[in-house]
């Protein structure tokens, strides 16, 4: 009877001790197939296109395949949790932003994850935010839209891609900053609000520069001010906020990258040397370019840097969202 029992511990010791080996193992491998990453909106808005240029250059870094997912819906909330409940083995992973990672616990303090549901990778993009208006809006600069908005008193609309994107954060940043009263449009993308500003349904949108530069150099719609200290490169004839007359208003963002809580260390690693690869890369360099999209330093891609700016935003986004909790 004893023996019986040695051999039956003896056995589930060597079985614990294969799992182990092959769990090591597979950390190793990996990855062996293809990796999701999940984009909290629908494709064509500013995260859409950032992740598309990343994966693309961090599957050549991998040998494996990034498929893009866009799930929209609650302001990314749906897409988090579906990446929250993933198994934390490195094969799912999702882009956010201080929108979908950081003001969302305000906006929607009944979420079923936290920002501890998440393991950074690393900081992959730089954003910039801008306001632009319907190309037939009676206003030429930011002055006289403020001045406009002013004598018009909750009649001025401003689309955005969703409460709790960053577009959403762009427009409250700049309404607190200006001190007007205006209606803010929910989308379920960047995109459908910009089309629809085009097309002069609604007065103006707030975007991050990666998905309206193009319909400003077009002539599609008139920016009147980007918030950031300093000009865009893209964009060289837009004002920065303090010499468009609005310093207060401030508007430069990020997109990282998140895997479940829980992942190996070894996989971030492995994820976070992809996206290093990936951003240094001269394609994604360009397409940044192209997209008034600011790649990280070497420094801002540690893991440890995407955590402290969710911890920072979270804080901040917490505050400026106040008056809608109330």
């Amino acid at each position: 009877m004893f023996g019986r029992c040695l051999t039956a511990a003896a056995a589930a010791l060597l079985l614990l001790a294969t799992v182990a080996h092959a769990q090591e193992t597979s950390k190793l491998d990996f990855p062996k197939r293809p990796i999701t990453m999940i984009v909290p909106f629908t494709a064509g808005g500013t995260s859409d296109v950032i992740a598309r240029a990343v994966a693309d250059q961090m599957s050549a870094a991998l040998g494996q395949t990034i498929i893009i997912e866009n799930v929209g819906g609650a302001g990314g909330s749906t897409a988090l949790t579906r990446a929250a409940r993933a198994e934390p083995d490195g094969y799912t992973i999702a882009i956010g932003n201080a929108g979908t990672n950081a003001a969302t616990y305000t906006i929607y303090p009944k979420l079923s994850f936290t920002p501890d549901s998440f393991a950074p990778i690393a900081v992959v993009a730089k954003t910039f935010g801008i306001v632009a208006l319907r190309k037939d809006f009676p206003a030429k600069d930011l002055k006289e839209f403020i001045d406009y908005a002013k004598k018009n008193p909750g009649k001025v609309n401003l689309g955005h891609a969703g409460i709790g994107s960053s577009n959403y954060l762009i427009c409250k940043s700049f309404v607190h900053a200006a001190g007007i009263d205006v209606q803010l449009v929910g989308y379920r993308g960047a995109a459908l609000a910009l089309t629809d500003a085009i097309g002069s349904q609604i007065d103006g949108v707030c975007d991050a520069a990666a998905s309206v530069s193009q319909a400003i150099d077009d002539k599609l719609v008139k920016a009147v001010v980007v918030g950031s200290t300093v000009r865009l490169a893209s964009l060289p004839e837009l004002p920065t906020s303090a010499e468009a007359g609005l310093a207060e208003f401030e508007a430069q963002g990020w997109n990282g990258l998140f895997a479940p809580k829980g992942t190996a260390g070894e996989i971030i690693a492995k994820l976070n040397a992809a996206a290093r690869t990936a951003v240094a890369s001269e394609a994604v360099k360009k397409r940044f370019v192209e997209l008034s999209t600011v790649a990280p330093d070497a420094d801002e891609l540690a893991p440890e840097v995407l955590q402290q700016l969710v911890t920072r935003d979270v804080a901040k986004y917490r505050a400026l969202l106040a008056d809608d909790k109330k």
